[in-house]
């Protein structure tokens, strides 16, 4: 068995001809950008690219496939020789069933199947160029779709306030929108992590993914896993899900929820934080709260049993470490290769070669988890804070 580091939610801002498909992303996010960053800089060895069912992104794949930088093994999409392009679908149910819109995640084994996949969604969308669309269709009829194509079901971010299956969908249990037995993992989302989602019993039987719901090129791999794998492969993966056949997910990485957007609960009006209990803010008396991760899963609390899970291993990413901008990031990866080099393997000692002693301590405090953190809500990330005060807003 080998590695293999992975981020299943990576967002298309635009397609080679420039035309929006997350309105949201950068412009520079395009196909091409995405693999060879994933492959060149972030050390991630398997891309979920989550806006295929676009068709101007199916043919820029078609593209580099005649250009022989993506090549077919057996269905699977390999990039230049190293990098796994697995092909998918966000989409929003907002249904009789739920009570506000829900994003879920479809993979696919193959380019055919996508495309497939792509000629259906057409008549259930408005705009089939565009990511995160409603579907005219419920929960349930989406997952047969997409495992009659032999497709993996995943609902994405599943506990954050906006667009999720319990920060708005549903009051309590997942099976008023969704068939359990045609759900294969569930997203976690940055203010959550395995202790917390945990709490629900109706997740134990899930494995958990975490992954960057990139917007940009810099935010690939700012979550992602390690997982044991034959080969970077659908079907590899879809065995790892299940763990069968000494395939697994080995550990999960991710922000330490207290740096999440929506950890706590916020004032919408003031942005004043607020207690676990409070519905009124204390400063303005604004009812208009935006409930945090933590307080919407205490709500949702049922067990205090958990499960044995891979390790969650929450960590700090590059960029959000004060003192290291692009000069000193191109200085790390000229000396260890890709960030993922810096981040899980590189020493004290090899650090201090190339930055400050300051920023190569914090890079091992935050590989140990002994960075102080501010914990963040309302749509705000949480601070970090080092050893000497310094902080930065990420």
């Amino acid at each position: 068995m080998k590695q293999y580091f992975a981020d299943f939610h990576i967002h298309i801002g635009r397609t080679k001809a420039n035309r929006p498909v997350k309105i949201t992303g950068a412009k520079n996010l395009t196909l091409t950008n995405i693999l060879q960053t994933a492959k060149n800089q972030k050390g991630i060895d398997i891309v979920g690219v989550i806006d295929c069912h676009c068709p101007e992104v199916l043919e820029e794949i078609e593209d580099l496939i005649e250009k022989g930088k993506i090549v077919q093994d057996d269905g699977n999409l390999l990039f230049e020789g190293k990098t796994t392009l697995i092909c998918g679908s966000e989409l929003e149910i907002y249904d009789s069933n739920c009570n506000g819109p829900i994003h879920v995640l479809g993979y696919f084994p193959n380019l055919e199947s996508m495309k497939v996949f792509s000629k259906w969604l057409n008549r259930k969308v408005k705009n089939i160029h565009l990511s995160s669309q409603r579907i005219y269709a419920t929960g349930r009829e989406l997952q047969r779709v997409v495992k009659a194509l032999g497709g993996l079901f995943v609902p994405a971010h599943v506990f954050t306030p906006f667009k999720s299956l319990f920060g708005k969908g549903v009051e309590k249990d997942l099976t008023q929108v969704f068939d359990p037995d045609l759900i294969d993992a569930i997203e976690l989302g940055l203010s959550s992590d395995t202790k917390m989602a945990d709490h629900l019993y109706q997740l134990h039987r899930y494995p958990y993914l975490s992954n960057s719901d990139a917007h940009s090129l810099p935010k690939i791999g700012r979550e992602y896993q390690s997982l044991h794998l034959e080969k970077g492969s659908f079907s590899e993966i879809a065995r790892a899900l299940k763990g069968k056949d000494g395939r697994k997910i080995v550990a999960n990485y991710g922000l330490d929820p207290l740096l999440g957007k929506y950890y706590r609960s916020v004032c919408k009006h003031c942005e004043t934080p607020l207690e676990r209990d409070e519905g009124t803010c204390p400063k303005c008396e604004s009812k208009q709260v935006i409930k945090g991760v933590s307080v919407r899963i205490h709500e949702l609390t049922d067990t205090d049993h958990f499960p044995k899970r891979p390790p969650y291993i929450h960590q700090v990413p590059l960029e959000f470490i004060p003192g290291i901008g692009p000069k000193r990031l191109e200085k790390l990866l000229n000396r260890f290769g890709t960030e993922m080099g810096v981040i899980h393997h590189a020493t004290f000692d090899q650090l201090k070669e190339v930055v400050p002693f300051e920023i190569a301590s914090m890079i091992i405090e935050a590989r140990e988890g002994n960075l102080t953190m501010e914990a963040g809500g309302g749509g705000r990330y949480g601070k970090l804070v080092d050893s000497k005060k310094m902080n930065k807003n990420i």
